[in-house]
C-alpha cells in the first residue's frame, strides 16, 4: 500500500492497488495549479484510492471541460485530479505520497506548452499534446 498526506497533515490517504506510470505534465494548468514547472502525476484505479482522514479539508476547483483538481484547503497541497470522462481513474499527485516509491519518469505530456525557462534534460519521451491511448 501506499500512503500519502498534505503539507499539514490535515489529509491522509492510501493507494491500495498499484501505480501507473509516471509523467510529468508541462501544461498551463498544472503549471500554475502546481506552482512549478510541471506536475508530476501517475494515474490510479479510483476504487484503489481511499481518504483516511480529513475528507472535510478537501476542496476541487472544476473546469468547464470536466477536470477536477483536489486539493487541501488549509495547506493547498494538490492531492489528486478527476475527469468526467474518465470516472474509473484518479491522478495522484506524487509529491504527496509519503511511501518511497521505484516508478520513474515514463513521459513528458504537453510539452508544447511548457515554460519557456524549463529545461527537460532525461531522455525520457516527449509529447507536444497527450498522447493517444490505445
Amino acid at each position: 500500500m501506499h500512503k500519502g498526506s498534505c503539507l499539514c497533515g490535515a489529509v491522509e490517504y492510501g493507494i491500495t492497488g498499484s501505480l501507473g506510470p509516471v509523467v510529468y505534465c508541462h501544461c498551463s494548468r498544472c503549471r500554475k495549479s502546481n506552482g512549478s514547472a510541471f506536475a508530476a502525476v501517475s494515474p490510479v484505479a479510483a476504487e484503489d484510492f481511499r481518504i483516511f482522514k480529513g475528507q472535510e479539508s478537501l476542496r476541487s476547483y472544476s473546469t468547464d471541460a470536466g477536470v477536477h483538481r483536489v486539493f487541501c484547503s488549509a495547506c493547498g497541497s494538490p492531492i489528486n485530479s478527476k475527469r468526467d470522462n474518465e470516472p474509473e481513474i484518479v491522478r495522484v499527485r506524487i509529491g504527496t505520497l509519503d511511501t518511497p516509491i521505484d516508478a520513474k519518469i515514463s513521459a513528458h505530456i504537453f510539452v508544447g506548452s511548457k515554460a519557456e525557462w524549463d529545461e527537460i534534460l532525461d531522455d525520457s519521451p516527449q509529447y507536444d499534446e497527450r498522447p493517444s491511448q490505445g
